[in-house]
Protein backbone atom coordinates (compact mmCIF):
# COMPACT_ATOMS: atom_id res chain seq x y z
CA UNK A 1 0.00 0.00 0.00
CA UNK A 2 3.05 2.38 0.80
CA UNK A 3 4.39 1.69 -2.33
CA UNK A 4 1.54 2.41 -3.70
CA UNK A 5 1.01 5.43 -2.24
CA UNK A 6 4.78 6.91 -3.16
CA UNK A 7 4.44 6.33 -6.45
CA UNK A 8 0.91 7.67 -7.14
CA UNK A 9 2.23 11.15 -5.13
CA UNK A 10 5.50 10.85 -7.17
CA UNK A 11 3.00 10.39 -10.77
CA UNK A 12 0.87 13.29 -9.72
CA UNK A 13 4.15 15.24 -9.15
CA UNK A 14 5.12 15.09 -12.28
CA UNK A 15 2.21 15.67 -13.79
CA UNK A 16 2.02 18.82 -12.05
CA UNK A 17 5.45 20.02 -12.87
CA UNK A 18 4.92 18.93 -16.85
CA UNK A 19 1.77 20.40 -16.95
CA UNK A 20 3.23 23.84 -15.14
CA UNK A 21 5.96 23.22 -17.77
CA UNK A 22 4.08 23.08 -20.72
CA UNK A 23 1.64 25.79 -19.87
CA UNK A 24 4.75 28.12 -19.64
CA UNK A 25 5.44 27.59 -23.19
CA UNK A 26 8.70 24.93 -21.86
CA UNK A 27 10.62 27.75 -19.54
CA UNK A 28 12.00 26.47 -16.81
CA UNK A 29 10.62 26.51 -13.19
CA UNK A 30 14.23 27.96 -12.62
CA UNK A 31 15.77 29.25 -15.77
CA UNK A 32 18.80 30.65 -14.06
CA UNK A 33 20.49 28.87 -11.89
CA UNK A 34 21.15 32.00 -10.00
CA UNK A 35 17.60 32.18 -8.94
CA UNK A 36 17.71 28.92 -7.19
CA UNK A 37 19.23 28.97 -3.71
CA UNK A 38 22.38 28.38 -3.30
CA UNK A 39 22.09 26.03 -0.54
CA UNK A 40 20.06 23.73 -3.13
CA UNK A 41 22.27 24.28 -6.21
CA UNK A 42 24.98 23.33 -3.84
CA UNK A 43 23.36 20.10 -2.24
CA UNK A 44 21.66 18.92 -5.76
CA UNK A 45 25.36 18.93 -7.06
CA UNK A 46 26.71 17.31 -4.01
CA UNK A 47 24.24 14.93 -4.67
CA UNK A 48 25.30 14.38 -8.59
CA UNK A 49 29.12 14.00 -7.53
CA UNK A 50 28.07 10.98 -4.71
CA UNK A 51 26.13 9.39 -7.64
CA UNK A 52 29.33 8.93 -9.85
CA UNK A 53 31.10 8.08 -7.47
CA UNK A 54 28.68 5.35 -6.73
CA UNK A 55 28.26 4.45 -9.39
CA UNK A 56 31.72 3.97 -10.27
CA UNK A 57 32.57 1.80 -7.06
CA UNK A 58 29.04 -0.18 -7.33
CA UNK A 59 29.10 -0.14 -3.35
CA UNK A 60 25.61 -1.56 -2.10
CA UNK A 61 26.16 1.16 0.59
CA UNK A 62 26.77 3.95 -1.07
CA UNK A 63 23.97 3.65 -3.94
CA UNK A 64 21.51 3.30 -1.13
CA UNK A 65 22.72 6.12 0.66
CA UNK A 66 21.15 8.09 -2.79
CA UNK A 67 17.52 7.80 -2.35
CA UNK A 68 15.31 8.82 -0.40
CA UNK A 69 13.31 6.75 2.78
CA UNK A 70 10.71 5.72 -0.02
CA UNK A 71 12.36 6.09 -2.88
CA UNK A 72 11.41 4.83 -6.20
CA UNK A 73 13.46 2.99 -9.22
CA UNK A 74 11.87 2.61 -12.41
CA UNK A 75 14.96 1.19 -13.76
CA UNK A 76 14.64 -2.31 -12.81
CA UNK A 77 13.42 -4.66 -15.52
CA UNK A 78 11.43 -6.53 -12.43
CA UNK A 79 8.99 -3.43 -12.39
CA UNK A 80 9.55 -0.83 -9.73
CA UNK A 81 11.67 -1.15 -6.35
CA UNK A 82 10.52 0.81 -3.58
CA UNK A 83 11.89 1.92 -0.31
CA UNK A 84 15.57 1.66 1.33
CA UNK A 85 15.55 -1.92 2.28
CA UNK A 86 13.97 -2.77 -1.14
CA UNK A 87 16.60 -0.71 -3.18
CA UNK A 88 19.53 -1.90 -1.06
CA UNK A 89 18.60 -5.28 -1.65
CA UNK A 90 18.34 -4.55 -5.51
CA UNK A 91 21.86 -3.41 -5.36
CA UNK A 92 23.32 -6.16 -3.06
CA UNK A 93 21.67 -9.02 -5.21
CA UNK A 94 23.17 -7.66 -8.49
CA UNK A 95 26.41 -7.23 -6.88
CA UNK A 96 26.08 -11.44 -5.49
CA UNK A 97 25.18 -12.14 -8.71
CA UNK A 98 27.58 -10.44 -10.99
CA UNK A 99 30.82 -9.85 -8.58
CA UNK A 100 33.32 -9.04 -11.24
CA UNK A 101 30.92 -5.84 -12.82
CA UNK A 102 32.98 -3.00 -13.30
CA UNK A 103 31.58 0.56 -14.51
CA UNK A 104 34.42 1.91 -16.46
CA UNK A 105 33.14 5.48 -16.95
CA UNK A 106 30.24 7.38 -15.92
CA UNK A 107 29.60 10.89 -17.42
CA UNK A 108 26.58 12.12 -16.95
CA UNK A 109 25.33 15.35 -18.69
CA UNK A 110 22.39 17.09 -16.51
CA UNK A 111 19.32 19.03 -18.23
CA UNK A 112 16.55 21.34 -17.24
CA UNK A 113 16.88 21.60 -13.71
CA UNK A 114 13.76 22.64 -12.22
CA UNK A 115 13.55 23.32 -8.49
CA UNK A 116 10.19 24.12 -6.79
CA UNK A 117 8.87 23.74 -2.40
CA UNK A 118 11.99 21.02 -1.88
CA UNK A 119 11.77 19.07 -5.29
CA UNK A 120 13.70 19.17 -7.97
CA UNK A 121 13.40 17.55 -11.69
CA UNK A 122 16.19 17.11 -13.69
CA UNK A 123 16.83 15.01 -16.96
CA UNK A 124 20.03 13.47 -17.49
CA UNK A 125 21.60 11.70 -20.13
CA UNK A 126 23.80 9.08 -18.23
CA UNK A 127 26.25 7.85 -20.33
CA UNK A 128 28.67 4.91 -19.34
CA UNK A 129 30.67 2.49 -19.91
CA UNK A 130 30.61 -1.01 -18.48
CA UNK A 131 32.04 -4.18 -18.36
CA UNK A 132 30.07 -7.40 -17.03
CA UNK A 133 33.08 -9.59 -16.21
CA UNK A 134 36.93 -8.85 -16.30
CA UNK A 135 37.02 -11.25 -19.47
CA UNK A 136 34.11 -9.36 -21.38
CA UNK A 137 34.51 -6.93 -23.61
CA UNK A 138 33.37 -2.96 -22.42
CA UNK A 139 29.79 -2.25 -23.77
CA UNK A 140 28.72 1.84 -24.07
CA UNK A 141 25.32 3.02 -23.12
CA UNK A 142 23.71 6.04 -22.92
CA UNK A 143 20.44 6.03 -20.75
CA UNK A 144 18.25 8.74 -20.82
CA UNK A 145 16.75 9.37 -17.32
CA UNK A 146 14.02 11.40 -15.88
CA UNK A 147 15.22 11.97 -11.60
CA UNK A 148 13.05 13.65 -9.24
CA UNK A 149 14.94 15.08 -6.37
CA UNK A 150 13.23 15.29 -2.74
CA UNK A 151 15.07 17.97 -0.57
CA UNK A 152 15.80 16.21 2.85
CA UNK A 153 14.83 17.65 6.65
CA UNK A 154 18.59 18.44 7.05
CA UNK A 155 19.14 19.84 3.54
CA UNK A 156 20.93 17.21 1.70
CA UNK A 157 18.93 16.07 -1.53
CA UNK A 158 18.37 12.42 -2.29
CA UNK A 159 16.69 10.36 -5.62
CA UNK A 160 12.68 10.13 -4.91
CA UNK A 161 12.35 8.60 -8.54
CA UNK A 162 14.54 7.92 -11.16
CA UNK A 163 13.04 6.50 -14.61
CA UNK A 164 13.89 6.34 -18.00
CA UNK A 165 12.71 8.64 -20.32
Amino acid sequence: MRATLAVRTLVAFLAVLTTGFAARGGQNIVSNPSDTPAADRAGIEKLRKADIEATLTQDPSALTTLWSEDGVNLQSPAGPVVGLKALNELYAKFRSEHPEFKVLKYLPEFKDLQIMDGWAIESVDANGTFRMAAKDAPVTVQQKLLRVLKRQSDGSWKFALVSPR
